[in-house]
């Protein structure tokens, strides 16, 4: 039975004449519900958006903005603005696995900083690499500033902190909700076309609507991925004979600051210090700010846990510092079985949540937040059909399943590490060296794909999709760790630079553009669309490259990004592509 969302106890009742109307109201100001603000701002969608805290977060959470993600927020016009925040773009990403704090470093993954990353984006030709490095940024950095890039920026978007949902209906015509304030229980009725829960893994909007979520064992499943997958054979025996019944699940997050740098620099600065004990330091601003997240033992009471004292005996060492903040937790894996209904839709980790390792999370829910953003637009702007919202939830479930499985691989990963972990590593005498480099090479083998799986983070393809133009031929390859440049449709197209110095998907407009490589008429096409009232771009492009790369004469973009159709000339029956993309029709043959 799904849990109900109460009314407000406060004797207030809201005026039925004074009912607010909003296209979209949006429940939930997370990463994820200002990203959803943003996209709709940039079709020019009034919305309003609610948070019940009064603030943003003040957990750090997520640490890692992947490079697919800041190409969307470069679309969004906020990429820069969002950089200035980060951490120094100078900065190298280095992830150091020790034996403790102050010990030995057994193996090292190092990335370059964000300008040099840009450097190689500059010159790479192949289109297998993203328009945008990687940013790293704690969540308690993010949110806020996209909070403030609504607050002076938007002129569609609304956005009010403190305020939740109580109770919400939907009826052919939209949905009736009732707000409250939580600071002074005061009420408001809006009525909305469209509302988006991004309420969080808790969401009252899911569970008002009884959507249930298909869950999976952690544990059993990191022991299943451990089996399965090409890891270093001592370490999956080890693991799968002994490692299920050592995995408690529950983890404790202490966020601290430290005026004792050099003791957490002892290798030089890493973003990411791993023990094999199965504890990480993750640093949040490249100086004093960090985070601890380590593993509770089995039946330790979480609630007793002296946060200072826990720090410390994790890590090993006593050393100056001031606690900002402490708690249990456990990482959950679980996807919606199905995305919304009716006038109702929902994003972010309302409908997924996977381990950490990745950061799949956040990550995943931005690329929701502008599949439903552009979804909603065209519905409410008029030329879209409602088969883009089934198409929503369709496209993005089978990304969200897709990360699950690739976040638990890298939880695996982490878990076989902690459990094959040698004592010999700490000894001072030869054989001490020896477990240690021998151990090295383990982890070294393992690798750190869960910060390098470009095909997770880019490749993921919408081939399955109702609104995507079939194509013909064998369908280009879908790993993990590499993305493939295809325009196979539903594909992330690749990006490159052309011979002017201009990026290609700067190019695009703000809904569906047609990049035309070649003099090809395009006149029935868009023709066709102007008759559909559907906003079409031409973009004519004349670069060698950027022709070789996209494959074919004609490429049609949709608005996030994803390539809808492609050909060498106008299908026969362009009216027919049109209503397909759009929503409003489907094709069988």
């Amino acid at each position: 039975m799904p849990r109900k969302i109460h009314q407000a106890t406060s004797t207030s009742r809201p005026d039925p004449d004074s009912v607010e109307h909003f296209p979209v109201l949006i429940a939930g100001a997370g990463p994820v519900g200002l990203t959803l603000a943003l996209e709709l701002e940039h079709h020019g969608v009034r919305a309003l958006l609610i948070e019940r805290n009064p603030t943003t977060t003040r957990h750090p959470k997520m640490d890692i903005t992947n490079g697919r993600s800041m190409e969307l927020y470069r679309r969004l016009g906020v990429a820069a603005d969002l950089r200035k925040m980060a951490i120094p773009p100078e900065n190298p990403t280095v992830v150091s696995w020790v034996t403790e704090l102050g010990g030995r470093e057994l193996a090292r993954f190092a990335y370059p900083s964000v300008n040099a990353r840009q450097a190689e984006i500059r010159s790479c030709t192949d289109g297998t690499m993203p328009l945008e490095p990687p940013m790293r940024v704690s969540q308690v950095v993010l949110e806020p500033t996209l909070k403030e890039l609504l607050d002076t920026r938007a002129e569609h978007v609304q956005v009010r902190f403190g305020w939740t949902l109580e109770s919400f209906t939907q009826d052919e015509t939209g949905v009736r909700a009732q707000l409250r304030c939580t600071r002074t229980g005061g009420q408001r009725t809006i009525h909305a076309n469209y509302l988006a829960g991004c309420d969080g893994a808790s969401s009252a909007v899911r569970q008002e609507l009884g959507i249930a979520l298909d869950s999976a064992d952690l544990r059993r499943e990191i022991v299943r991925e451990v089996g399965i997958r090409r890891v270093a054979r001592s370490v999956v025996k080890s693991y799968v004979t002994r490692g299920e019944k050592l995995v408690d699940g529950r983890f404790y997050m202490v966020h601290f600051t430290t005026t004792d740098q050099a003791l957490f620099e002892r290798f030089g600065p890493a973003w990411h210090i791993q023990s094999p004990d199965g504890w990480t330091v993750i640093s949040q601003n490249d100086d004093d700010c960090m985070t601890m997240h380590a593993p509770l033992t089995v039946g330790e009471n979480a609630d007793k846990i002296d946060p200072r004292e826990f720090l410390y005996q994790r890590l090993g060492r006593r050393f100056d510092c001031q606690i900002l903040l402490a708690n249990a937790w456990t990482p959950r894996s679980a996807v919606a079985r199905s995305y919304g209904r009716g006038r109702v839709w929902l994003a972010g980790d309302a409908v997924h949540q996977v381990p950490p390792t990745g950061g799949y999370g956040m990550n995943t829910g931005v690329g929701d937040a502008v599949g439903l953003g552009w979804a909603l637009s065209a519905l409410i702007n008029g030329w879209g059909g409602t088969g883009l919202l089934r198409a929503y939830e369709t496209e993005h479930r089978a990304v969200a399943l897709r990360n699950r499985t690739a976040a638990l691989r890298h939880s695996a990963v982490r878990a076989a590490i902690k459990t094959a972990f040698p004592t010999t590593v700490h000894s001072d005498r030869w054989y001490g060296e020896r477990s240690r480099s021998a151990f090295g090479r383990e982890i070294a083998d393992l690798g750190n794909l869960e910060n390098e799986a470009l095909g997770i983070e880019m490749g993921y393809r919408y081939s399955d999709s109702p609104i995507v133009w079939p194509d013909s031929g064998a369908e280009p390859p879908l790993r993990v760790e590499s993305y493939t440049p295809t325009t196979w449709p539903g594909s992330r197209p690749p990006s490159v630079y052309l011979d002017d110095g201009r990026a290609l998907f700067d190019l695009l407009g703000p809904e569906f553009t047609l990049l035309r490589f070649t003099d090809t008429d395009v006149t029935a096409l868009t023709d066709a669309a102007q008759q559909q009232g559907v906003p079409l771009t031409v973009v004519d492009v004349r670069d060698v490259t950027a022709r070789r790369r996209y494959e074919r004469d004609l490429v049609l973009i949709r608005p996030d990004h994803h390539v809808a159709w492609r050909g060498n000339s106008v299908p026969e029956a362009p009216a027919r592509l049109i209503d397909r993309i759009c929503g409003l029709a489907t094709v069988t043959d």
